[in-house]
């Protein structure tokens, strides 16, 4: 004989789940606080400096070179 379920605990069992993996995506997105947050930002920016730094001066290779 089939199991008798019912529909409506099926659907908000569901809808709980779903209510979870949104809030555990949100944990990650939005958890961090000020403070990592400005410092992970400020290590992303002396990154960018010091590669920029890095560079090799070099004429654009779209222009033309007799301008």
């Amino acid at each position: 004989m089939a199991e008798i379920i019912n529909l409506r605990q099926v659907r908000k069992a569901k809808a709980r789940a779903a209510e979870d993996a949104r809030a555990e995506e949100n944990r990650i997105a939005f958890g961090r606080p000020k403070k990592a947050k400005t410092l992970q930002q400020r290590r992303k920016a002396l990154e960018a400096e010091r590669h920029e730094g890095h560079r090799l001066e070099r004429g654009d290779p779209d222009a033309d070179p007799q301008a």
